[in-house]
C-alpha cells in the first residue's frame, strides 16, 4: 500500500526520493480522482462541539483509505482569505459564501472537501447548500449542549465572552439554529471521540464509493 504521507525528516533525508513521490502523485492524480465521488462533507455546530477533531479524524481515515482530500477550517480561513471579516450577520454570510465557492472549486476538481464551520443559521447553510450543490453536500451537525461546550472551552471564548470581551456570540448574542435533517447528526456528549469517528466513518465513507473503472 502506498504511504501518501511522510515526515519532514524524511523528506529532508532524501529529497530526491521525496520528489519522485511527488512525480508519482501527478502523474497518477487523474487515474485516482476519476475513480472517487467529489463531496463536500459540511461539519456544523457550537464551537467546542468538536467540528475540527472529527474532521481530522474522518480526513486521516478518508486518506488511508487511498483518496484525496482538502480540509477547510473555519479558524484558518479566518486569519487569510476571510481575514478582512468580522462576526456581524452580514459578515458570517460572506464567510461561508466565500468557502463555500472555495469548497466547489475543489469538489470540481475531483477532491471530497470537509468543513468545519459554526455555520449558524438554516440560511447560511442553505447557501452553501446551493452554491456546492445538493448532490455534493453532506451536512454533519456536532451536536452538543452548549453547557458542555462552555466547559471544554477549547478556544477560552467563551471565557472571554463572560469577561464582557467578545461580542456575537454564537449561542448567547447570536444565535444557532440546528439543522433540522442533516444528513448526519453526532452527540458528542455523549460519545467519546473514538465512538463517534466510528460511526462519522461508517456513515460517511459509504457515500464515498470508487467509480468502477471502464
Amino acid at each position: 500500500m502506498i504511504k501518501f504521507r511522510r515526515s519532514s525528516a524524511e523528506r529532508y533525508a532524501n529529497p530526491t526520493q521525496w520528489t519522485d513521490f511527488n512525480s508519482f502523485i501527478r502523474r497518477n492524480r487523474s487515474r485516482f480522482l476519476n475513480r472517487q465521488r467529489p463531496l463536500v462533507i459540511w461539519f456544523t455546530g457550537l464551537s467546542g462541539s468538536g467540528k475540527t477533531t472529527l474532521s481530522d479524524s474522518l480526513n486521516t481515515a478518508i486518506l488511508q483509505k487511498g483518496y484525496f482530500t482538502k480540509v477547510f477550517d473555519g479558524d484558518v480561513i479566518r486569519t487569510g482569505l476571510c481575514s478582512d471579516l468580522g462576526f456581524t450577520d452580514a459578515d458570517r454570510h460572506e464567510n461561508i459564501r466565500r468557502t463555500a465557492e472555495v469548497a466547489k472549486m475543489f469538489s470540481d476538481s475531483g477532491l471530497i472537501v470537509l468543513c468545519s464551520f459554526i455555520s449558524p443559521t438554516h440560511e447560511i447553510r442553505d447557501l452553501a447548500r446551493k452554491i456546492i450543490g445538493e448532490d455534493r453536500f453532506v451536512e454533519v451537525f456536532v451536536n452538543c449542549p452548549i453547557e458542555i461546550c462552555e466547559l471544554r472551552d477549547v478556544k477560552g471564548l467563551y471565557k472571554k465572552y463572560r469577561l464582557g470581551l467578545v461580542k456575537n456570540m454564537t449561542g448567547f448574542d447570536s444565535p444557532y439554529e440546528p439543522p433540522t435533517h442533516p444528513t448526519v447528526e453526532i452527540r458528542t456528549d455523549l460519545w467519546d471521540i473514538n465512538k463517534s469517528t466510528r460511526y462519522l466513518i461508517r456513515q460517511v465513507l459509504k457515500q464515498v464509493k470508487y467509480r468502477k473503472e471502464k
